[in-house]
């Protein structure tokens, strides 16, 4: 069972994340972590991908909440030690989850020479929010990668000066029309660089994938389009060595396809923004098939609770998930 939650701001209580918001008063951060241990029980997954974590520490403490354990805990840049004091400047990626880790990497920078142009800043080269690698083993033995990513938004990207003050008139709407371009092509630059990695995870391997997270767009955009090359197998079938699918779409015909598949209401528009894509060896009917998909949910009736900061304004996204047996080893007679 995987599932990805973008848990809105997760913060220590008394500490400024954002300098346009007040930090979290020590009854909003209870609020906030009770109600986000309940949801986790709730979801009860053995692998947990968490985006908009700023200090580990909470992230922590709402898993103890939730009452459920996990071995493996880790929002690599958001640590709470003597020196180390959360996330800064952004919120990170986390995973929690029962299963072993192997390995685990986080991924600050694009490829080299994949550098893009972002009209008045100048080169795009690194994520905001690094995606994170873990190469997980299952408890029979199979390998299985989980990269969590979270993509820029489509909030428009202003200019500003070295202090954070806007130079431009945020008021003008040719202004505003420049920086939501700028807001698309980072999440484009993104968008690509991540799919790099994804070959680099798939080219010529076995290994499952499933790449889940905040994409900050929706399953047809041309963003997920980019990361997932789906398209690219209908005049190539030896593309499915690379490419990505919606495990919404793989769901097993058993599984309830409800009306009610979006993670994200925006000005009462519902959509779907956080997603969970799996690789070719999770297609049932598919030629390396080693699993498939057997269920997807969507955990979203909090948001039309109105909006708190101590919930978060997105939905959770789970997935039941089955790999295949290893074959047995024959026993050599005695």
């Amino acid at each position: 069972m995987v599932a990805t939650c973008n848990v809105l701001n997760l913060a220590n209580p008394g500490r400024m994340f954002y300098e346009n918001q007040d930090p979290y008063s020590a009854a909003e951060f209870e609020r906030k972590l009770t109600w986000l241990g309940e949801r986790l029980r709730m979801l009860n997954a053995d692998v947990l991908a968490v985006q908009e974590v700023w200090d580990e520490a909470a992230f922590k403490g709402a898993l103890g909440r939730s009452g459920l354990r996990y071995d493996f805990v880790a929002v690599p840049g958001a640590e709470n030690d003597a020196e180390r004091h959360g996330a800064q400047g952004t919120p990170r990626v986390g995973i929690a989850t029962r299963l072993k880790v192997e390995a685990l990497q986080s991924f600050p920078d694009f490829p080299p020479g994949f550098q893009v142009e972002v009209p008045g800043l100048g080169p795009h080269t690194r994520f905001e929010r690094p995606p994170l690698v873990a190469t997980l083993r299952m408890k029979h033995g199979q390998t299985l990668n989980v990269l969590t990513a979270h993509l820029k938004s489509k909030r428009p990207k202003f200019l500003q000066d070295a202090q954070g003050n806007p130079i431009v008139d945020r008021d003008d709407h040719k202004v505003v029309a420049l920086a939501s371009l700028r807001s698309l092509v980072m999440r484009g630059a993104e968008a690509m660089a991540l799919r790099c990695l994804i070959i680099d995870l798939l080219h010529r391997t076995s290994i499952p994938l499933v790449v889940l997270g905040d994409f900050n767009d929706t399953p047809d955009s041309v963003t997920t389009q980019l990361i997932c090359a789906t398209t690219e197998i209908a005049y190539d079938r030896s593309a499915r060595d690379v490419a990505l699918f919606n495990a919404y779409d793989l769901q097993g015909e058993a599984a309830l396809k409800k009306d009610v598949a979006y993670s994200h209401i925006h000005q009462g528009s519902p959509s779907v923004l956080d997603q969970i894509l799996v690789s070719e060896e999770f297609m049932a009917s598919g030629r390396n098939s080693v699993g498939d998909v057997r269920r997807v949910d969507y955990f979203n009736d909090h948001l039309h609770e109105g909006r708190d900061r101590t919930r978060s304004d997105h939905g959770f996204v789970r997935a039941l998930l089955r790999l295949k047996m290893p074959p047995a080893t024959p026993q050599s007679p005695p």
